[in-house]
């Protein structure tokens, strides 16, 4: 269940951003959030949470992230073969620390599956988020402070 304090503040948040809607299962429960509209929780059977493990195919109809140039994107072909790093909670994407700081990882860079990759921040609480995987980044499909999903792909990694 969804405690009145984190409903108001996940108002708050969507209030703030350009999310016009927001749905969050947590323990059987369902919080929906839409503007201009009204907020809805209800009790439901929770779905089983998709996993992957293995290349990432985005379902029909979901919003893809935007291309990188041409010299830096990956062929399609080979994105087949390359793991996706996902955000296990919706959230906003920070490369780094703090602004004055070096991201944590860049294209190219090599990590393992205990590297931390990026903060996630929801609800004003910061969560360092770990690669779970080892290899090579090959591409970044967010931007610095972008507002992502809930199993939305942020990076891709030719895995070792």
């Amino acid at each position: 269940m969804f405690k009145l304090s984190e409903i108001k503040e996940l108002i708050k948040l969507v209030d703030g951003t350009s999310v016009h809607e927001l749905e969050i299962e947590n323990e059987g429960a369902r919080l929906l959030i839409r503007k201009p509209g009204k907020t809805e929780v209800v009790n439901v059977q929770a779905a089983p949470i998709p996993t992957y493990t293995q290349a990432y195919q985005a379902p029909a109809g979901a919003i893809q992230p935007a291309a990188a140039p041409a010299a830096e994107a990956p062929q399609a072909s080979a994105r087949d073969n390359y793991h996706a790093i996902v955000s296990p909670m919706v959230g906003t994407f920070y490369r780094a620390s703090s602004p004055d700081k070096a991201p944590f990882v860049n294209v190219g860079d090599r990590i393992n599956d205990k590297s931390i990759v990026c903060i996630l921040e929801a609800m004003k609480l910061m969560n360092e988020l770990e690669a779970e995987v080892r290899g090579e980044i090959v591409e970044i499909l967010v931007e610095n402070g972008q507002l992502v999903e809930y199993g939305q792909p942020l990076f891709l990694v030719k895995p070792e």
